[in-house]
């Protein structure tokens, strides 16, 4: 048993895949050796801004010897009738090296055959390694790979060096052009020279000693103790993105944290300018107070030990002021004019082609907003339809601004702002903001009234629109989010805990593009199908995700509600019916009842004549659905689907006493109708609910 190290120097890797290729690197190299039959205790991966490296320690230096059986012809053919060996044994011994006389039978379940079982010795591990982490490399996740000079290798930037060591000796090979050896570099400006690599085990110390930290989790929690430790200073919080932590860490190969600040003036801009500005340009952490608010700091983190850190931090406040005052200025040139003078350029910004401008969009969710926000009144809350449709008017208009044209992510955000300043009412400026929301799997919700009207109103016209021009998405190609905006119009029906119906939704849609003035869409043709399905089908989707198995989906889909609330509440009762002990048997039970009842012939009658009940396990059955009946009105009005389905489980046992008991199918044409209508209302009484036939339990 052996420790090995594997190490390609390179030019500084690319920042934000630094992470992916050390575990594409390690994954790959960790599957060559099992599939190589080679054990190893542990393998370690390092990854810093010039370097992928491998550390595997206690690994076999060979594969284990193994036996393989080689198969000849059959018995009958390999000898003659004094068992002589015939030419075709011969010719196969031959083959192998071997005598005849050396060949031994082989029991198979096709019969006997001739053979020869021969050891076969395994290789070094040292011969095999060159080529497994030339494999791994080819096979790195690079979206383009690059030639450095005259050489024909490539790679996703120039290598400088490659170590593959076994022990203290070096392992000899070729890898990515270079020639293996045993010296690495350190510091680019700190070690900037080769040195020789002793011993596999001594990687990590040594390159600490050369100030480069080739952990790369053990580099960022360096950074992440140092920011927080500076940020605690000044009694602040550091914002720290995992992405932008990710991103700083495989900048650096010997972190080391500063604080820097910013005049305070720059503060009266929307800190999510600055702070968008300082993560994405510049990859600092901003500091906020303990309410969120920024403060005028920010902590950075620089690759050398410097003598005088004063430089560097002057440096950088200098090189973070003109986009700070950009910032600025864009704020101040756009309060200029009111947020709605905005709106007016919005009418010759093309939305899509054939639906319109983002003015005619703004018209629509105007309606839209509208007629929804009527729909909550109607339910008690309180809500102002008018200030709904003027904030559904403001709701594009930031899109012209300055600001979010050098800031995009700003969308929403900006326009909240300037509302504000415009003295827009408080509901309707907050609106602006949260008509995005939620922007991605897990967000928050919008939590205003009209900021739930415009998110769903928004999202509800883009998806009418583009099914009507027959754009929808196919396969991973879904450039308009149709599918993140279904799950977000159902999580925020669901969540919100709002009983409208998706029918009535789509079909406003609808009906505000044909009535539109100018609208280049005048029949929708099956848009409504279409839409309707596409928001049914992404239950699964969201429902999968939160761990709900796909046959409890399928039994609330199969009754098609039309709402996301009451959707939502029939699958919490039925995975609490699956729990219940009853539940397997009554699902068979319902699926028999659906078989029976779908073969029988002509319309099944919605009575049952009590006269006909001739036998005592189909009386106790029909009793049994009559109370059944009774018990569960009042909680289907309360859309009590839970305890509904708990009432219906004490219909397991006279239903089983029923089957064990009736022939369904009787010669007597009355006895058979009748006991059919008796099962089609037992039936009935669960599909109030879900059809449980569905589950697989």
């Amino acid at each position: 048993m052996s420790s090995i190290l594997f190490e390609l120097g390179c030019e500084e890797l690319p920042p934000k895949s630094l992470k992916t290729l050390r575990d594409a690197l390690q994954t790959s190299v960790t599957a060559q050796l099992i599939e190589a039959d080679i054990s190893f205790d542990s393998m370690k991966a390092f990854a810093a801004p010039r370097r992928l490296a491998l550390q595997i320690q206690g690994i076999a230096d060979k594969q284990p010897d193994r036996a393989e059986q080689k198969r000849g012809p059959a018995i009958k053919a390999a000898f003659d009738a004094e068992g002589n060996p015939s030419r075709a044994a011969m010719g196969f011994a031959k083959g192998l090296g071997i005598e005849a006389s050396q060949l031994i039978t082989l029991n198979t379940d096709k019969g006997d055959y001739v053979g020869y079982e021969q050891t076969v010795h395994g290789k070094a591990t040292a011969e095999l390694l060159p080529a497994i982490f030339q494999t791994a490399l080819d096979n790195l996740p690079i979206a383009k790979r690059m030639r450095s000079g005259a050489s024909r290798d490539e790679f996703v930037r120039p290598v400088q060096w490659v170590v593959l060591m076994q022990d203290d000796t070096v392992i000899d090979g070729v890898i990515q052009g270079h020639q293996t050896g045993q010296q690495t570099r350190g510091h680019r400006f700190h070690s900037p020279d080769y040195h020789t690599i002793n011993h596999a085990n001594d990687y990590a110390q040594m390159l600490d000693g050369l100030k480069v930290i080739a952990d790369f989790d053990k580099r960022q929690m360096l950074i992440k103790n140092q920011v927080k430790a500076l940020s605690d200073e000044v009694n602040a919080d550091a914002i720290v993105p995992q992405d932008l932590l990710d991103e700083v860490t495989a900048l650096v190969d010997f972190p080391i944290a500063l604080r820097a600040s910013f005049e305070p003036r720059f503060l009266q801009v929307p800190q999510e300018a600055l702070i968008s500005t300082m993560q994405a340009d510049q990859k600092y952490f901003c500091l906020t107070d303990k309410n969120g608010k920024l403060q005028p700091y920010f902590i950075f983190i620089t690759n050398i030990e410097s003598k005088d850190p004063n430089q560097i931090i002057e440096g950088n406040e200098k090189v973070v002021r003109p986009r700070l005052a950009d910032a600025e200025f864009f704020f101040l040139q756009d309060q200029k004019q009111p947020l709605f003078a905005l709106t007016e350029s919005l009418k010759t910004r093309v939305f899509q082609e054939q639906l319109g401008t983002i003015w005619e969009k703004s018209e629509r969710i105007a309606k839209l907003s509208a007629f929804i926000a009527a729909l909550l009144h109607q339910q008690g809350q309180q809500i102002d339809i008018d200030e709904t449709a003027r904030a559904a008017m403001l709701s594009k208009a930031d899109l012209a601004s300055s600001l979010v044209g050098e800031y995009p992510e700003l969308q929403g955000i900006a326009g909240t702002y300037y509302a504000r300043l415009n003295n827009e009412p408080e509901a309707v400026s907050a609106s602006l903001e949260e008509q995005y929301l939620p922007k991605f799997s897990g967000d928050v919700l919008p939590k205003t009234p009209i900021g739930i009207c415009l998110a769903l109103a928004d999202r509800l016209d883009t998806l009418v629109g583009i099914f009507a021009i027959d754009q929808a998405p196919t396969g991973s190609k879904d450039p308009f989010s149709l599918r993140r905006s279904a799950i977000g119009i159902l999580r925020i029906l669901i969540e919100k805990e709002l009983p409208i119906n998706l029918v009535a939704l789509v079909e406003q849609a609808i009906k505000n593009y044909i009535s539109a003035e100018g609208s280049k869409i005048s029949k929708m043709g099956d848009t409504f199908t279409k839409v309707m399905a596409f928001l049914n089908s992404r239950y699964r989707a969201m429902y999968t995700e939160q761990g709900v198995s796909v046959d409890t989906i399928q039994a609330v889909q199969a009754i098609n509600p039309h709402m996301p609330l009451d959707f939502d509440q029939r699958i919490r009762a039925v995975q609490a019916f699956s729990e219940l002990p009853q539940a397997e048997q009554l699902a068979d039970s319902n699926k028999r009842v659906a078989n029976i009842l779908a073969k029988s012939e002509g319309e099944v009658a919605d009575s049952v004549d009590e006269s006909l009940l001739s036998e005592s396990a189909e009386q106790a059955l029909y009793s049994a659905v009559r109370q059944a009946q009774t018990d569960v009105t009042p909680l289907l009005e309360k859309a009590n689907y839970t305890q509904v389905l708990q009432t219906l489980a004490s219909l397991d046992e006279p239903l089983t006493q029923f089957f064990d008991s009736v022939m369904v199918n009787s010669d007597d044409a009355a006895l058979k109708n009748n006991r059919l209508a008796l099962l089609k209302q037992l039936r009935a009484l669960f599909l109030t609910v879900a059809d449980i036939s569905e589950l697989q339990l």
